[in-house]
């Protein structure tokens, strides 16, 4: 018997240039569909955020990680501005704060949870906010669950224009 190398099912499959091909175009099309989805919630927030009375930091909404601002300045429910601002800094701290924690080995996943909660939450008052029905914001969050987010594209686009409702 030969000890020298170990020939595993991967090693097979990194050989073949058929496979590492399809592997390659794999990643190279889930970026670019990770890319239009980028530009177009960017899009998005932008929008709303112009139409809604936040045009002095609408461009937030096109800086990658820091549009969770833009969502949350959109979803804050106070009667003044300051305030608003205020709770958007709060929880896009709470949002970071998460977002680093689920890289950190044993709780990484727990703090991935909540993150993923946090923003569906947070997606939901938005929805709530362009609907101004809370069984309508339900169903279009799950919508969004399980369409991978084509539903929020689609939905977002046709409202971005428009007030919120509530």
């Amino acid at each position: 018997m030969n000890y020298d190398s170990y020939n595993g099912e991967l090693d097979s499959i990194l050989n073949d240039p058929i496979a590492a091909g399809f592997f390659v175009m794999i990643i190279l099309i889930g970026l670019v569909f990770g890319f239009i989805a980028y530009l177009i919630s960017a899009l998005i927030y932008f929008k709303t955020s112009k139409t809604n009375g936040f045009g002095d930091v609408a461009y937030i909404g096109w800086i990658p990680l820091l549009n969770a601002y833009s969502l949350f300045l959109l979803t804050a429910n106070s009667d003044d501005d300051t305030t608003n601002r205020a709770i958007a800094k709060k929880n896009t701290l709470i949002y970071f704060g998460l977002f680093i924690a689920s890289f950190i080995p044993v709780i990484g996943f727990i703090a991935s949870l909540g993150l993923a909660g946090f923003i569906l939450y947070y997606m939901y008052r938005l929805l709530y906010r362009w609907s101004g029905d809370t069984g309508k914001a339900v169903f279009y969050i799950i919508l969004t669950f399980f369409t991978s987010g084509l539903f929020f594209a689609i939905y977002g686009l046709m409202r971005m224009s428009r007030p919120f409702k509530a």
